[in-house]
């Protein structure tokens, strides 16, 4: 009697464990069916979204730097060769320049400033040094430069000038004109002569900076 209670007992003992056994496999089920898939699903939408914006962000930064650099060649690196060696030593005929064509919207061009201007659309841009200013009266007298009657002698490169042109009397600039001349005074069309005189504002391209020619001259004027 005792062997047959023993071995109910390891029966009912078995059952409850194949009953556990069911109720774990019936969880593990339940576990499988749960919301982690729907939420793995919410992760990767998120990640794709901000994958988007990462791109939208990095367009933007790049048409940002796009335009900067079209906007600082427009304004710094426009260039211009010189034809001739009116501006000897400083220049040599076929250097190439960078203009500064954004300087002069924000201040006028000064006496000794080396510019390129032109008097017409399809001419060629001519490069010449300011030596009057608006409201000043020019004059060459005895190869000097006079301003209002006084000797010019800081900020021109030009002495010993032959042929004073136009301003062999005095020259009276406007409101908005300049006299520009060459370095080298020889070799130089300017404001001496009839065909080009005074140089308006306007007609200043802007102010030459740098020699992008290779060779020694290469660097800031």
């Amino acid at each position: 009697m005792q062997d047959l209670n023993f071995r109910k007992k390891r029966r009912k003992k078995s059952d409850r464990t194949r009953r556990r056994a069911k109720k774990s496999a019936g969880s593990t089920l339940h576990f499988e069916n749960s919301k982690a898939p729907l939420h793995f699903a919410r992760e990767k939408a998120g990640g794709k979204r901000r994958n988007v914006k990462e791109l939208v962000f990095w367009g933007v930064e790049i048409l940002i730097v796009c335009m900067t650099a079209v906007l600082l060649v427009a304004a710094f690196g426009q260039r211009v060769s010189t034809a001739g060696d009116s501006m000897a030593p400083a220049l040599k005929n076929g250097d190439v320049l960078l203009i500064n064509h954004f300087i002069y919207n924000i201040k006028d061009p000064a006496r000794g400033d080396i510019v390129a201007f032109r008097q017409d659309e399809s001419g060629h841009y001519l490069v010449k040094r300011v030596v009057g200013l608006p409201g000043e009266t020019v004059q060459i007298v005895d190869g000097k430069v006079l301003i209002d009657g006084e000797e010019l002698t800081e900020d021109i490169y030009v002495s010993d000038i032959e042929y004073a042109g136009e301003a062999e009397q005095p020259v009276e600039l406007g409101e908005d004109e300049f006299f520009v001349m060459g370095d080298n005074q020889e070799a130089s069309d300017d404001s001496r002569l009839p065909s080009i005189g005074n140089i308006k504002k306007d007609d200043i391209f802007g102010q030459a900076w740098f020699i992008v020619s290779p060779g020694e001259d290469f660097g800031f004027i």
